[in-house]
């Protein structure tokens, strides 16, 4: 184990002293969340980063992904033509995230609606709902609803829906934090495509990503929010509530005009955020050339900036090497207010200028990078979890605020966990 593999380590202490922090109520925090919820998230990094058989499955995975991801272009390029061509291919203009990226959302979501309607998906979120009850001991509607947010977004919330209302404050803060910490599948697609030129293999690390989230999130949940009532699912197997389509056709169409919905809303939060960040960058752009003529300094006065400085202590815990945290507390930063879709982009640039020096930096970003984590998402789950039930909107407003702390801390940590595990050289999985 190099310096690196070590400070990622000791990082994971860190992030869980850092939500002990804030927690609730300290006596109350489960031993046994605790432990799963590291021991879940390392068994299986382990099993992907240095395993023979885990990183063949990591490698077929990768590459499954990238085909169907190149399948879905076939519509893109047929709607848009020259403008769908990504860079490096004949008559490219060069990338345009409007037209070769945001699209594939769509396809991916009418696949994903096609996979539930043919009872896939429905099994595999069963599996992982049986682990986290049974290991982390958490009741059987918060396990089913974190195991649907590993594959789904705010609709994840639908197959809990006639729990929802009986939740305890616990419970709801996982629905809240597993939603925000981790990302659709829909949009899975979309990183892939932003970074795959630069990053050949982030298809398999965003999958590797989207599955540690999950116990990360449930156990930042619980150490800021313990269970301090009995759960009316606890110890109980809970089914997945999902309306299901009347035939295959219905649901392509059902998730195709939801991921229409989800490409819409996407553009317009990245246009409302990046456009609002930039109006406040131009006022404390004013306000520091002002302090520098003063006090005759140069102070770089910007929002992003100042965010750097907040999550530079956190992107060190992760094993971030010091010559790169810098511009990876930038983007973790940036993911914030802008989104991870802004930030996602800003690494690929980064690592295509070459200004990270050392890979496993990539690798850290990627996984902690991988979440709903931000401002935008936070009215979006508020909005969508009260809809269901309005008579907690208030308290669920409440609890969004703590959801995106904690949300952010379980990325940091599911970073954290692949700085442990990344050794780089021959056991790299960036090809």
């Amino acid at each position: 184990m190099g310096i690196h593999n070590l400070v990622s380590f000791l990082g994971i202490f860190f992030f869980i002293g850092f939500l002990f922090i804030f927690s609730k109520n300290k006596r109350r925090v489960s031993l046994k969340v605790l432990i799963w919820g590291i021991l879940l998230q390392a068994l299986f990094a382990l099993f992907i980063f240095l395993v023979p058989i885990g990183k063949k499955l990591f490698f077929f995975m990768n590459d499954l992904t990238m085909v169907v991801i190149d399948s879905s272009l076939g519509g893109v390029r047929f709607l848009f033509g020259r403008l769908a061509q990504p860079p490096g291919t004949e008559d490219s203009i060069g990338f345009i995230l409007a037209f070769q990226a945001l699209p594939s959302i769509i396809f991916f979501a009418g696949l994903m609606e096609l996979l539930y309607y043919v009872g896939i998906m429905e099994k595999i979120i069963g599996v992982f709902a049986r682990i986290f009850s049974k290991v982390m001991g958490i009741s059987g509607a918060e396990s089913l609803c974190a195991s649907a947010q590993i594959f789904l977004g705010i609709e994840s919330n639908l197959t809990v829906r006639p729990y929802l209302r009986e939740m305890t404050q616990s419970e709801l803060m996982v629905v809240m934090t597993t939603g925000m910490a981790t990302i659709a599948s829909s949009v899975l697609g979309l990183y892939v495509i932003i970074l795959s030129g630069t990053f050949p293999t982030v298809a398999g690390h965003l999958i590797s990503a989207s599955l540690l989230l999950a116990p990360a999130a449930i156990l930042a949940s619980k150490v800021i929010f313990p269970e301090t009532e009995r759960p009316l699912t606890l110890g109980k197997v809970v089914k997945v509530e999902y309306r299901k389509a009347g035939n295959a056709i219905e649901a392509i169409i059902n998730g195709s005009m939801t991921g229409v919905k989800m490409v819409v809303a996407i553009c317009a939060l990245l246009i409302a955020f990046i456009g609002l960040t930039s109006l406040v960058d131009a006022g404390l752009l004013y306000v520091g050339k002002s302090i520098n003529i003063l006090l005759k300094t140069s102070v770089d006065l910007s929002l992003t900036n100042m965010l750097k400085y907040i999550f530079y202590p956190f992107t060190l815990a992760m094993g971030v090497p010091y010559e790169d945290a810098p511009a990876i507390a930038r983007i973790i930063g940036e993911r914030i207010i802008a989104t991870e879709v802004k930030s996602y982009q800003d690494l690929a640039i980064l690592i295509k200028e070459g200004k990270i020096i050392h890979e496993r930096s990539i690798v850290i970003a990627t996984y902690a990078l991988c979440g709903f984590a931000h401002i935008p998402s936070l009215a979006i789950f508020i909005g969508g979890t009260s809809s269901i039930i309005p008579e907690r909107t208030k308290e669920i407003s409440i609890l969004g605020l703590w959801a995106l702390l904690a949300s952010n801390i379980a990325c940091f940590i599911t970073g954290a966990v692949a700085g442990i595990f990344y050794t780089g050289g021959g056991n790299n999985l960036l090809r």
